[in-house]
């Protein structure tokens, strides 16, 4: 929408209109604003100690051959 159409139609209606629409941008520019923030502030997990805790672990190179071992430890022969 064109910014002289906008405004325009702005100023056909009525003060206490107006006031709503104003109003209205406040909320939708604090909502917006709030949701950027948070973007901005998440941070990157590459640091986090837990990142990269099972990198050298050869037994989880065939996760399900891992799984099935440990089943079978814990629960024996099935069937």
């Amino acid at each position: 929408m064109e910014n002289e159409g906008f405004y325009n139609k702005f100023e056909s209606l009525p003060i206490e209109a107006q006031k709503q629409v104003l109003a209205f941008i406040d909320f939708l520019q604090k909502r917006y604003e709030s949701r950027n923030k948070k973007a901005r502030e998440r941070k990157s997990i590459t640091n986090k100690k837990f990142v990269g805790l099972w990198e050298n672990r050869k037994d989880l190179k065939d996760s399900s051959l891992w799984i099935r071992s440990l089943r079978k430890k814990e629960w024996g022969e099935i069937g």
